[in-house]
């Protein structure tokens, strides 16, 4: 008999079945797997661990870890001996309201629809869900820094943002739509400076980035630099952090008229490369190219 596809193995190859049909090809099959959160790892954490050092073991942030388990929001010296729970990848765990559906947690957070049903056991009614690689920031921003931080700001001088992170409507087809990096405002012929050391994964034409660059970090990390006019680094190449890799133009579809570099950060996942708000990596990294 021919094995059944999961809808995760549909959504790496590109297939995307919508919602209804999705939960109707998952629950004749029988193969949707449990919920994320009946399925996470227990941690016991010994003398001298961290929770930085706990979630780099696991390659996950340290917020990641804060947020699923209240004894360490309680309190940040890590109590020896006490049993965490460890998710398989990067989330928060939230509560809805009643009548709340997919698609409304879709909108509010940016995760598809059909990825969140699956993951969290193809529950028709949601009431407690995992979102995954959600992009948040913690109370204190400098522990945000030191376990995302980027080493180089990826232009020569702290740029004025011209569109944010995030979710936006379309002004012209009213249609939400998802932002996934931050256009920093810069004159055209600006140079990109790779904001970490690491290996080029990707260095050509995209149809709505233009020019555009990718590189890969250690530790499960990926940037993406759009809408360059030039590019002067190759597929396979290693860079250094502040290394120039090209420069800022106004190829493909920018978002905005205003010259500048769409920049991305990120995260692997096992849904693929899961984008963050780069403001958590980029504020530490303002004042230090302003002075």
């Amino acid at each position: 008999m021919k094995k059944a596809l999961t809808l995760a193995s549909l959504l790496l190859t590109g297939i995307i079945f919508p919602v209804a049909a999705a939960a109707q090809f998952i629950n004749n099959d029988n193969s949707c797997p449990a919920p994320i959160l009946s399925r996470l790892d227990r941690h016991k954490i010994a003398p001298g661990e961290t929770i930085k050092g706990i979630a780099q073991q696991y390659g996950l942030l340290p917020e990641t870890l804060i947020r699923l388990n209240p004894s360490l929001q309680k309190n940040r010296d890590v109590p020896v001996g006490t049993e965490i729970r460890i998710p398989p990848f990067n989330g928060i765990r939230i509560e809805v309201p009643p009548g709340t559906t997919w698609q409304d947690l879709e909108q509010a957070y940016g995760v598809r629809a059909d990825v969140l049903f699956e993951l969290n056991g193809c529950t028709r009614e949601p009431q407690v869900v995992f979102l995954p690689g959600v992009a948040w920031q913690g109370k204190d921003p400098k522990a945000v820094y030191n376990y995302t931080g980027l080493s180089h700001y990826p232009l020569p001088q702290s740029g004025e943002v011209g569109q944010n992170y995030g979710w936006y409507s379309n002004p012209n087809t009213n249609e939400r739509r998802l932002h996934s990096g931050v256009d920093l405002v810069a004159d055209v012929g600006t140079p990109v400076l790779a904001a970490e050391a690491g290996t080029v994964t990707f260095a050509g034409k995209h149809p709505v980035y233009g020019n555009f660059i990718v590189i890969n970090h250690s530790q499960g990390q990926q940037t993406r630099y759009g809408h360059l006019k030039t590019m002067q680094v190759e597929k396979e190449q290693s860079v250094n952090a502040g290394e120039r890799i090209g420069t800022v133009g106004k190829t493909g579809q920018p978002h905005i008229k205003r010259s500048h570099l769409h920049f991305e950060v990120r995260h692997k996942s096992p849904q693929g490369w899961v984008a963050q708000d780069p403001e958590i990596h980029l504020q530490s990294l303002n004042e230090a190219v302003s002075q």
